[in-house]
């Protein structure tokens, strides 16, 4: 018995020992391990792409649920605690459409058939038909007939070039272009000059290739002649029913006459259409010559103004529902500090298939969840508490997000670290970040640890400053552009954005699908996982440092600049902004010291 006593307590003083002689590995230590490829997979990042994209998902549908239901036991999968956060929305859908054309005589009247074809071998040939008809979210329901004028882009610019042209544009049918202003600020912008319809269109010198010999898709990049740009029209933000609060079930809601009064919805019909039947009315045009800047790709005839004499028939009707809508929420606790919240966030509801947007980024917030599920096996736990959160109906008007920010408001704008922000991730070559000015080194520090996927002899860091000495320009956050907006400008958190390429020229159309990104966007899919490994590794770094790696001499900087621009905007005003610029030096002041002590706090 004593023997046996003896060779129990030598092995527990020697597990002991053992134990307390191995202190778990550092913080740095899981980083790096999270960089490696031995956990990066991009066999992985493809599959989790090629399943969400299988159909399309439009906010509200089962097909979206279905996805959803992917997302929540993925993450699940990989030891991330999981759940659904649903909400009781406002969402449109289209009931019907026509687009009729009147020309002069002899030609014949046009009906469009306002629809995307398939092309030979395309592998969604089978769920083409469940791909919704092309329309604007939230569109007024109504008929408008009248003589078309084009307004270029539709900018406030633009009618004012046709007011100088002595164009009228009261009573017409205005035709724009896609591509330099949101579609909702396009169809404001012509029912305040005075039009009654709105048609949108991809013109072929912006989404084509620039006309001529150009191939498209699957040929090639580009938009085909009879791919449409759908998507919302609303220029709010949110659930329009339930604007500042969550839209929960039984909550109060407004009625639709009640929305229009709130001035983010459309007053006038519209429609989206293909570049070919853009040009289509474009020919039916007389009147003034365009500008040069206004006129379309190198073998396009000439574009002119109008007002007709082609005249449209534009009817749209769509019907207002009440669907629910699912974030999934999963959750990794802090082991510290619990109750600090370092937040990444996508958004998975697509107008079509959604390849690039947004499901390139939903792949990749997997790809990260995935990662991280790995360093848990292995013993690390994060300081902070890490939520992902993939949001829902972002495409009709960042509604996911926004409802749920709304329903955790006081605990997110006393909580919450940072959001970091990834859209669509992946749509070509080229690294570009967004973020609140006091993450700007920190967006810059983790680029330089993440090798760039296009180019294996330098970092992200060196391939995004390019052939400049500086660092590289950190863009601001405007605007309602993405998820971000609810935390920046609803709770004041601070946040980023993330992404490879830019614009392309299929977004929201029905060929936004797996096959163009495995062609032209990402073949190998290593832009995801270079997006995923400077994506977690910024909420590593947020999450696990002892000190918030923020650096606020940049906010410094950046509001001296904008004081310096407000002072030159109101220099005849006879305003003093001594004050103003005071306090930004007090407030540099104070960033300077908490450097300062940070660094002391590091070293000690």
């Amino acid at each position: 018995m004593i023997k046996l006593a003896a060779s129990v307590f030598f092995a527990v003083t020697t597990t002991l020992t053992l134990f307390f002689s191995f202190p778990s590995p550092p913080k740095s230590f899981y980083h790096s391990l999270f960089l490696s490829a031995s956990i990066s997979d991009n066999a992985s990042v493809a599959h989790h792409l090629y399943t969400l994209t299988r159909r399309p998902h439009v906010a509200g549908t089962p097909a979206n649920a279905e996805a959803a239901s992917y997302v929540l036991s993925t993450l699940t999968s990989y030891n991330v605690r999981s759940h659904i956060a649903s909400y009781d929305v406002l969402l449109t859908y289209p009931i019907s459409r026509s687009l009729t054309l009147t020309r002069q005589p002899p030609e014949p009247a046009v009906k469009f058939i306002l629809r995307q074809e398939i092309y030979d071998g395309d592998p969604y040939a089978d769920v083409a038909h469940e791909v919704f008809p092309t329309f604007h979210g939230y569109a007024k329901s109504g008929t408008a007939t009248g003589p078309v004028v084009y307004a270029n882009y539709g900018r406030v610019e633009d009618y004012e070039t046709l007011k100088e042209m002595g164009v009228n544009v009261t009573g017409t049918v205005v035709l724009a272009k896609y591509g330099q202003i949101y579609r909702g600020d396009i169809v404001h912008n012509a029912y305040e000059a005075g039009a009654i319809g709105a048609i949108i269109y991809t013109d072929r010198k912006d989404y084509g290739g620039g006309g001529g010999g150009v191939r498209w898709f699957p040929d090639d990049r580009w938009m085909p002649p009879s791919g449409v740009q759908v998507g919302s029209v609303y220029t709010g933000t949110g659930d329009p029913a339930t604007p500042g609060w969550p839209s929960t079930k039984g909550s109060e809601r407004l009625s639709y006459e009640e929305i229009e009064r709130e001035g983010d919805v459309p007053l006038i019909p519209s429609l989206p259409v293909s570049g070919a039947d853009g040009e289509t009315i474009m020919g039916s045009l007389g009147g003034q010559l365009a500008k040069d800047d206004w006129q379309g790709s190198k073998d396009a005839p000439p574009y002119r103004v109008g007002p007709g004499p082609g005249i449209l028939n534009l009817t749209y009707s769509g019907n207002q529902t009440i669907e629910t809508i699912e974030n999934v929420i999963g959750v990794i606790e802090g082991a510290e500090e619990p109750d600090r919240y370092v937040l990444l966030g996508n958004h998975r509801d697509a107008w079509t298939f959604g390849a690039v947007d947004p499901n390139s980024g939903t792949a990749a917030l997997l790809e990260v969840a995935q990662r991280l599920g790995k360093l848990l096996k292995k013993g690390w736990r994060p300081r902070r508490t890490i939520i992902f959160c993939n949001w829902d109906a972002e495409e009709y008007g960042l509604v996911g997000s926004t409802e749920w920010v709304e329903e955790n408001r006081a605990l997110l704008a006393s909580k919450a670290v940072a959001y970091l922000n990834v859209d669509c991730a992946v749509s070509g070559a080229g690294f570009h970040a967004a973020s609140t000015p006091q993450l700007d080194q920190l967006l810059r520090q983790a680029a330089q640890q993440v090798q760039d996927p296009d180019n294996s002899s330098q970092t992200i860091y060196e391939s995004w400053a390019g052939q400049s000495k500086s660092s590289p320009m950190v863009d601001r956050l405007g605007g309602g552009g993405s998820d971000y907006a609810a935390f920046v400008q609803h709770v004041g958190v601070p946040a980023a954005d993330l992404f490879f390429g830019g614009g392309y020229p299929v977004y929201h159309s029905m060929y936004d699908d797996f096959v163009w990104m495995e062609k032209y966007g990402d073949p190998m899919f290593h832009r995801h996982l270079a997006v995923a490994s400077i994506w977690g590794l910024i909420a590593l770094r947020l999450a696990d440092e002892e000190f918030l790696p923020f650096d606020y001499l940049s906010y410094a900087s950046e509001l001296q600049e904008s004081a310096k621009d407000l002072e030159d905007e109101l220099s005849d005003k006879g305003l003093n902004l001594i004050p103003l610029f005071k306090a930004i030096e007090d407030f540099r002041g104070a960033a300077t010291k908490i450097n300062i002590d940070v660094e002391v706090g590091l070293n000690r």
